[in-house]
């Protein structure tokens, strides 16, 4: 269960990453509204593959309690620049959150952190959410320089956009040694990182929800919920099985 000391209301966003086709889509989304309908106390955000955003806005979530999120935007805001989805087309298509910086951008993709804070600006300007996710590598922890690395990617964006924007995100911690790998960092290891954040935001940084990404589970989430600082899940595997995602977010309920 999160920790209710707090105002911040719990989030749990279900990142698709590259998987599903139309069909499977449609029985997946199904399968989470069926199951998440009235009023909850955490809020839910699911974010498709861009070819299925239309679907999922137009068909599924429409009149369902459930937002949507798009998994990464442009760099720019229009222009001749082939295979790009600006921040503003995804606003348009119904999008109230998008993630920025994800692990698997920077690794795969090169995204620097100077590119993640312009993506996460341009999101802002767009009028949705930015999720700005963080996290070391397993060689920087290795090392002891996990709050240096996170240090730097938060002061990125902070440096670029100001505290008064970052402190109106959220902000996902998801240690790269976690991501997609079924281990998880402990409760108290996520804590640690996320007081930290917290920290770096300042005054700003009571009212923002930093949550946690990492191979999240049914077995795991209320641990982890527990925790002070941690104020929901950026879920990946489980939140491609509707009833695995439900637990979860149930889970930040209790």
């Amino acid at each position: 269960m999160v920790n209710n000391s707090t105002k911040r209301r719990p989030l749990i966003i279900a990142n698709w990453k590259l998987n599903g086709t139309s069909a499977f889509v449609s029985e997946l989304l199904e399968g989470i509204t069926e199951q998440w309908t009235g009023v909850h106390q955490a809020e839910v955000v699911v974010c498709p593959a861009f070819v299925h955003i239309g679907q999922a806005s137009s068909v599924h979530l429409a009149h369902s309690n459930i937002a949507l999120g798009a998994q990464d935007c442009s760099q720019f805001e229009e222009g001749a620049y082939t295979g790009d989805v600006s921040a503003e087309m995804l606003h348009d298509l119904g999008c109230q959150f998008v993630i920025t910086g994800h692990s698997e951008r920077r690794r795969f993709y090169n995204e620097t952190d100077a590119l993640v804070a312009r993506k996460f600006d341009l999101a802002h300007k767009a009028l949705m959410t930015p999720i700005l996710c963080v996290g070391e590598t397993p060689e920087q922890r290795e090392a002891g320089e996990t709050l240096a690395i996170i240090k730097r990617q938060v002061g990125a964006v902070l440096d670029y956009c100001g505290q008064e924007k970052l402190g109106r995100c959220v902000i996902a911690y998801e240690p790269l040694w976690a991501v997609g790998t079924g281990v998880t960092a402990t409760p108290d290891q996520a804590q640690e990182v996320h007081a930290f954040i917290r920290q770096l935001l300042g005054p700003a940084g009571q009212a923002t929800r930093i949550i946690y990404g990492g191979s999240v589970k049914p077995e795991n989430a209320e641990a982890l919920f527990t925790q002070p600082d941690i104020g929901g899940a950026l879920v990946g595997g489980a939140a491609l099985k509707a009833d695995d995602f439900i637990e979860i977010c149930k889970a930040a309920e209790l």
